[in-house]
């Protein structure tokens, strides 16, 4: 900083790069140019005034007059104004990092930090009028191992034993089904590729109630189509899902998680799956697979890889047990919420066209294309009331319908109408 200028003298010094050109022309003029001087930022150049008057020694008097006022209030206050310099404009390639959106936007480095490892899988299946390919579901992924391994959902990927799966930067491979564990909902996909980036694996016995979050999917083909919220739950029981596994504890958030968005990553701010997204009922109310068990899922798939034993929909059991089981499941092919009176009073305060006359029952959000509940007419938003002529109050009564080895009349509450639908479950052997 300059130190002051004191007194007349300080005005005086000022002023010392005036400099006076007296008019050229051959006329009685009293034009007088005066340059008055200026702070130089940068290569801008000193200010000319041109002063057309005869009284312009006053003007260089009055000038000097306020240089000693300037000089004395200098001297008084011992300081001259603070003035902060601009930040250098970047051409839009990063932001200042003192400004609001560099500070305040941590979603938006989350996103950029993890979008590659995230990936589009496409299910294709033959157009029944030209018998050409075409697209019937979509889903979403992440790449947990540089060799092209993802992880996903089990509803994702259906029955397939090929998908397609397309990267963030534009590449498109052929996908193998490798493992599929139906009862949890998760399944893993091998494509040949090396050196791709990784999504670190979080801890979610750690994760709570009110952290932000952040779920990354490709709805409607949408690849990397962000979303964020809040866990709103940790511990929101597998029972009330409907998944038929005690050692489950569902994370529940208020991010929105579209069909799109199954299978991809619910991820933390430090950029750590802690997730995968999974189903979603209304507005505000989501559900994810926390990761610790995708990590058990994933433990017991490499087990099987390298015993090389039979890959796809039918060669995997559950985690939840040491080794496969031989024995024979009844399986339907749905995933399902028991509605609970807090879910159901939700349901109802958020939207209006709900039934006002359901107080129980079990509400559809997925059905396996090609499975046994698809076939027989069960659809996503369909709320199971009955089945065989008795009241279905949970998941659990579901499970032990399907389990009976008989087919299934259900009463079926579907908008504001209600249907009778037979369901036929398969034997599927684990």
């Amino acid at each position: 900083m300059a130190a002051p200028l004191k007194g007349v003298g300080g005005a005086v010094r000022l002023f010392t790069n005036i400099r006076i050109a007296a008019c050229r022309c051959r006329h009685s003029c009293t034009t007088k140019t005066v340059l008055i001087p200026t702070r130089q930022y940068g290569n801008r150049a000193p200010v000319v005034q041109t002063v057309k008057s005869k009284y312009w020694p006053v003007v260089l008097a009055s000038g000097l007059a306020v240089g000693y006022v300037i000089g004395r209030g200098w001297y008084a206050t011992n300081a001259l104004p603070q003035v902060e310099a601009a930040m250098p404009f970047g051409g839009g390639d990063s932001l200042p990092p003192l400004s609001n959106r560099g500070r305040l936007n941590f979603i938006a480095d989350v996103v950029e930090k993890v979008a590659p490892t995230v990936v589009y899988i496409e299910i294709q299946g033959s157009n029944p009028m030209t018998g050409s390919k075409m697209t019937v579901s979509n889903g979403s992924g992440f790449i947990v191992r540089e060799d092209g391994l993802i992880l996903t959902n089990a509803h994702v990927v259906a029955n397939k034993q090929t998908v397609k799966v397309h990267l963030n930067n534009g590449k498109t491979y052929e996908g193998w089904v490798q493992a599929v564990d139906p009862v949890s909902d998760l399944a893993t996909v091998k494509v040949n590729a090396k050196g791709l980036p990784v999504l670190r694996l979080g801890d979610s016995s750690t994760l709570r109630t009110g952290e932000w979050v952040v779920a990354v999917g490709s709805p409607f083909s949408l690849s990397n189509t962000v979303t964020a919220g809040i866990v709103s739950t940790t511990q929101r029981n597998s029972k009330e899902l409907g998944i038929h596994n005690k050692d489950i504890d569902y994370i529940q958030t208020d991010a929105l998680i579209t069909f799109g968005h199954s299978g991809g990553p619910l991820i933390n701010l430090d950029g750590e799956a802690i997730g995968i997204n999974t189903m979603k009922v209304t507005t505000g109310i989501s559900f994810a697979i926390p990761i610790d068990y995708a990590k058990m899922f994933l433990g017991k798939a490499e087990k099987l890889e390298k015993r090389g034993q039979p890959k796809g929909w039918f060669g995997f059991g559950s985690p939840s047990s040491s080794e496969p089981s031989k024995s024979k499941r009844r399986y339907m092919g749905i995933t399902m919420l028991t509605l609970t009176p807090s879910i159901i009073q939700e349901l109802k305060l958020r939207h209006q066209d709900f039934p006002s006359d359901i107080d129980h029952g079990v509400l559809v959000h997925k059905v396996v294309v090609g499975s046994p509940a698809f076939n027989g007419g069960l659809r996503p938003g369909d709320i199971i009331m009955k089945i065989n002529g008795k009241d279905v109050s949970s998941a659990t009564d579901v499970y032990a319908s399907v389990e009976s080895g008989k087919d299934l009349t259900m009463s079926v509450q579907r908008g504001y109408e209600r249907t009778i639908l037979t369901i036929s479950p398969e034997d599927l052997e684990y």
